[in-house]
């Protein structure tokens, strides 16, 4: 039996018609993943981040290519007076054990702060339902533990400028000493420790205040 060569320009047009089916069915990879919109994941290390998509993220961890690290900042004099204002009020309220007392002072913003990613409207009932077992309280004890930890001055001189609690949450979490481990596991434990380290970023509950004394977020999650 014989078989009969087939034309060149058939030929051509098989392997055309083959590499376009091809790259169809090819996964499409990125070089970020940038969130623009609440409960879309943080770009992982080494993600180069775009300026606007950064805007929108409560708390983002640092671009880790060619991005300085942060300083570390413990002295809370070096605080403006609006921030430290905001903070004592919020601890305050914390440790009074009552969540509509820190309801009231996020509703002294003219914007409430972002407490969720999700599409919740009521931050009393997200953290009751977040932590059923304490009706919620156990999310007071942590916003406490987290504003006296050190912290970081963000975007000096921007709209976006920012003093955020912990500096983990701007900090390489590969890059931790021992001692600075110690104190991140005041705030999560281990086994998050080390999603945090697989993920490339701390991604738990923080804190962002504004120069001029707003409250901007409280907010876990990526």
């Amino acid at each position: 039996m014989q078989f009969r060569a087939l034309p060149f320009a058939l030929v051509v047009l098989a392997v055309l018609a083959a590499g376009e089916s091809l790259a169809q069915n090819r996964v499409r990879t990125e070089s970020f993943r940038a969130p623009v919109s609440p409960g879309q994941p943080l770009p992982p290390a080494g993600a180069v981040v775009p300026e606007e998509a950064a805007k929108r993220r409560p708390g983002a961890p640092l671009p880790r290519a060619g991005a300085e690290t942060p300083e570390i900042l413990t002295d809370l004099s070096q605080l403006p007076a609006p921030v430290a204002r905001t903070r004592t009020r919020i601890l305050d309220a914390a440790r009074s054990g009552d969540l509509n007392k820190l309801l009231t002072v996020m509703q002294m913003n003219e914007t409430p702060p972002v407490f969720s990613f999700g599409k919740e409207r009521d931050p009393v009932a997200f953290w009751k339902a977040a932590y059923p077992d304490s009706q919620g309280l156990e999310v007071l004890s942590i916003l406490i533990t987290i504003l006296e930890t050190g912290y970081v001055h963000v975007d000096k001189g921007t709209p976006q400028e920012m003093y955020v609690w912990p500096y983990f949450a701007q900090y390489p979490i590969t890059e931790l000493t021992p001692a600075q481990t110690i104190e991140l596991f005041k705030i999560v434990t281990s086994f998050e420790y080390n999603e945090m380290k697989e993920f490339g970023a701390y991604n738990f509950y923080r804190v962002g205040i504004g120069p001029d004394g707003t409250w901007h977020f409280f907010v876990a999650g990526d």
